[in-house]
């Protein structure tokens, strides 16, 4: 499926037009610091991108890839959650872009941008719960041990009726079976990894467009492969289209992309076989090969 089309980089021109019209820039600090995000792509010859179900924007770092994505999800008003650098002349910016959706189709209004920054927030918010969770195993762990030692627990109320039966249990299970029953059903008992991976598996719905910034980061080899059968599957048979940002080689060789080289002047589309990145590894295993007989 394809809701966005195409979209529209301010030009070389343009750029320039904007520094004789905004009397807030002075030839003498128009660079990238000061001006993010104008004076990026023109000098990469980059005004006009088309989009594919799936198209991967690949460079190293500095290349523009996250900012390319910032551009479009705040042009297009994509849900986001963390926030980003937005310098002053960001709006002004986003005046000179323009997109076109692919005819008869409008964009799900479940559409957004997916960051690192969003999944680290999200792996410091599930740090904090275990946090708590491992107090709370603590305090378990010494009311078993207290229950053990004590001696026969008598009824005074009804309302000691839960006590009785706590003190129970405690005497007829294990520790850890105890605990266990104990603590909280959503206890999360995932590696950081794990916790990302299933990330973008909750974010990731039916029949929407999805911009992902480096989604391989937090990932283990093995847990970037599975992302990719995913992605796959969500554009193939969930009517997903996907913009991606990545440098990962699994997520680079996923069927069908697009793939725009942003280290490349001018910028141009690739084969993932034909990426710098890809080729190093390639190289590196070349190398090593007699080591896997």
């Amino acid at each position: 499926m394809k809701y966005l089309e195409s979209f529209k980089l301010p030009t070389s021109r343009d750029e320039l037009d904007f520094v004789f019209e905004d009397q807030r820039l002075d030839m003498t600090c128009y660079n990238s610091s000061s001006a993010y995000p104008f004076h990026i792509f023109p000098h990469k010859e980059l005004s006009h991108v088309t989009f594919a179900p799936i198209t991967i924007f690949y460079g190293g770092n500095g290349s523009g890839k996250s900012t390319l994505l910032n551009v479009m999800a705040e042009k297009l008003r994509l849900t986001r959650m963390a926030p980003f650098n937005r310098t002053p002349f960001f709006d002004v910016y986003l005046q000179k872009c323009d997109y076109r959706l692919t005819s008869g189709a409008e964009l799900p209004k479940e559409s957004r941008i997916v960051t690192s920054d969003d999944v680290f927030d999200f792996l410091l918010d599930l740090r904090s719960i275990n946090q708590g969770v491992d107090l709370e195993r603590e305090k378990i762990f010494q009311e078993w041990e207290s229950f053990r030692k004590d001696g026969t627990y008598r009824l005074s109320a009804l309302s000691d009726f839960e006590e009785l039966q706590k003190r129970n249990r405690a005497k007829h299970m294990t520790r850890s079976a105890y605990t266990h029953r104990r603590l909280p059903d959503n206890v999360i008992g995932r590696s950081n990894g794990e916790s990302a991976y299933s990330y973008f598996m909750d974010k990731i719905r039916e029949n929407a467009l999805y911009l992902l910034d480096e989604p391989e980061n937090s990932l283990s080899v093995q847990l970037q492969k599975k992302l990719a059968v995913f992605l796959e599957e969500s554009v193939r048979f969930y009517g997903c289209q996907l913009i991606i940002s990545t440098h990962s080689p699994f997520l680079l060789s996923l069927k069908g992309a697009k793939i725009y080289d942003l280290d490349s002047v001018p910028v141009e589309t690739k084969r993932w076989t034909e990426l710098e990145n890809v080729l190093v590894w390639h190289d590196f295993f070349e190398e090593h090969k007699e080591e896997f007989k």
